[in-house]
C-alpha cells in the first residue's frame, strides 16, 4: 500500500475556486473510479486556506494514475497559476498497518 499527503496554502481569494476545481476532479473520479485508489481533499480546520489531499493506493503504479487524469492536470495548472502562499509539498507515507483492505 502506498500513500501520499499533499499540503499547500492558497490566497484567500482563491479558496472557493480551488474547492470548485477539486470538486471537478472528485466528480470525475466518482464517475470513473481508479481501482485500488482512495483519494480525498480536506481543508485545515484552523486555516481554511490550507488544503490537504490524501491519496491511498494499493501500489505505486496506482498512485501514479491520478497524474494521468486531464482534470487533475487542469487543477494543478490553475493552482500553480494562482500563486499559492505555500507551494504544494508531498509527504510519502510508509504503511505500518491498516484496518481495511484496498
Amino acid at each position: 500500500m502506498k500513500a501520499v499527503i499533499v499540503q499547500y496554502t492558497v490566497k484567500a481569494e482563491f479558496v472557493e475556486q480551488n474547492k470548485a476545481n477539486i470538486q471537478k476532479v472528485m466528480d470525475y473520479l466518482q464517475a470513473n473510479p481508479i481501482e485500488g485508489m482512495n483519494y480525498a481533499s480536506f481543508t485545515d480546520e484552523n486555516n481554511p486556506n490550507t488544503f490537504r489531499h490524501i491519496n491511498i493506493c494499493k501500489d505505486e503504479d496506482t498512485l501514479k494514475k491520478i497524474s494521468q487524469v486531464a482534470l487533475f492536470k487542469e487543477f494543478q495548472t490553475a493552482l500553480k497559476a494562482s500563486g499559492p502562499v505555500e507551494a504544494p509539498k508531498a509527504t510519502y507515507l510508509n504503511l505500518v498497518a491498516a484496518g481495511y483492505e484496498l
